[in-house]
């Protein structure tokens, strides 16, 4: 095999960056037209190169993560800020653009919230202008939530989260990524998949009947109407709760698995059953269907709040940008309610065994042990690509314990989903597709 170093990702951004999209910005904000092409060749590979040299060094013992901007100080507003907008802070001498200087800026300028500017010189160097706040709602896309993240104008960005870690993007859209010495293109994310929503799709249609009566029985007490509800705001709410498991689960370093059973058959694993032995089981009753009281009373209130004055007030249906734009205070205790869920079940998952949930997110216990008596699977399939229509078959022997067992319940239940986080926080979704057991690598 050979490695991939700087010159062979600047090379690939060069074929892929007229493939991304820019970032969305306001219209007529500086930044938001032009400055949206590359640097010149040997610009971007010192740009890339600066920074892999300074992924591997440490500041004060400690491993040197940051995020980089090249662009002229001059196309940032002045005055803006997080949460919705960029807070520009311009040194009165500009610094040299090195791996030294990027490592002592490193503690100052942190990777969840500021970005480190950079701009071309003209003359074949570079210098650092100053550093950039963003606030931390640009993760939110991977660790789940409602708040909206001020996009970056479509300029060259560079993450840096690791020794080798490399990562460019075009403003907020992801390009491609340097790690371990190999070079990644487009990344896998499952929630984009069609045959995850479908998945849930049975459970979905529940809460829209839910959601209907509820609507129903509401017009028949009062004459206030409801804005009619985007059926697909109950699967993105649930995506990001997901998302909020995993992130908790990789911020703890310790591991855990999820594993979500068709919702046909929470009676069978609600008691004895031959394929998993719960430590601690919960009672069947209202709180451990938590979960779905608290969407349907976001959906319900979110429909109330947006349906004052009627449909022609509101003729669209009301979806996850009223839920992510919305100011009423219940909604907001709602969502705070749902994310506090999905941390105490990410904390539940840090015990030995797993978190086993229907897929209602009906909360059935944790500490399960997955029956050795299973049978055990000798090679699964590494997906590709989102659908799994492509696929490479490997041996189990490469993996541990945690992911041999949920390869075992996803063989015995068809339709179960076990989503399983390794201490170095990688992620990885496993189902039963076709071809037998397959599996994602979440990015």
């Amino acid at each position: 095999m050979t490695h991939a170093y700087p010159r062979h990702l600047a090379a690939f951004v060069m074929e892929r960056w007229s493939e991304v999209a820019p970032s969305r910005v306001r219209a007529g904000a500086r930044g938001s037209s032009g400055h949206l092409a590359l640097p010149q060749e040997d610009v971007l590979l010192r740009f890339i190169s600066v920074c892999y040299q300074a992924s591997l060094m440490h500041e004060e013992e400690r491993t040197v993560t940051f995020r980089v901007i090249l662009i002229n100080p001059e196309e940032l507003p002045q005055e803006s800020g997080p949460p919705t907008g960029l807070h520009r802070l311009v040194f009165t001498e500009p610094r040299p653009f090195d791996e030294d200087e990027l490592r002592r800026l490193s503690p100052a300028a942190d990777y969840h919230r500021s970005l480190i500017g950079v701009k071309d010189d003209g003359d074949g160097s570079m210098s650092v202008w100053g550093i950039v706040q963003s606030g931390p709602r640009w993760v939110l896309r991977t660790q789940g939530g409602r708040e909206l993240s001020p996009p970056l104008p479509g300029v060259p960005v560079l993450h840096v989260s690791g020794p080798g870690r490399v990562e460019f993007r075009r403003g907020s859209r992801y390009v491609a990524k340097l790690e371990g010495g190999e070079l990644h293109g487009r990344p896998i994310d499952v929630f984009a998949s069609k045959w995850l929503t479908e998945s849930f799709a049975p459970v979905r249609a529940e809460l829209a009947e839910l959601h209907a009566s509820a609507r129903e029985l509401t017009r028949r007490k009062t004459e206030e109407p409801w804005a009619p509800l985007d059926p697909d705001l109950t699967r993105m709410i649930g995506q990001h709760v997901v998302r909020r498991m995993i992130s908790v689960l990789r911020d703890v370093r310790h591991g855990g698995t999820l594993i979500f059973i068709p919702a046909e058959r929470t009676g069978e694993f609600s008691r004895d059953n031959p394929y998993i032995t719960f430590k601690h089981r919960f009672r069947d009753e209202e709180p451990r269907r938590r979960y779905r009281s608290l969407i349907l009373g976001v959906t319900n209130r979110l429909v109330e709040v947006h349906g004052k004055g009627g449909r022609d007030s509101y003729p669209r249906a009301v979806g996850w940008h009223e839920y992510q734009t919305s100011s009423d205070p219940q909604i907001a205790r709602l969502d705070e309610a749902v994310f506090e869920l999905a941390n105490l079940i990410a904390a539940l998952a840090a015990v030995d065994g797993a978190v086993v949930l229907s897929k209602r997110y009906e909360l059935l216990g944790f500490g399960a042990e997955i029956s050795a008596s299973l049978e055990r699977t000798q090679t699964v399939r590494r997906a590709l690509d989102h659908e799994g229509r492509q696929t490479v078959e490997e041996p189990v022997d490469g993996v541990g314990t945690r992911h041999r067992s949920a390869y075992r319940i996803a063989a015995a239940v068809p339709g179960a989903i076990a989503v399983v986080v390794s201490q170095d926080g990688s992620a990885r979704f496993i189902t039963k597709g076709p071809e037998g057991i397959t599996y994602w690598n979440q990015a």
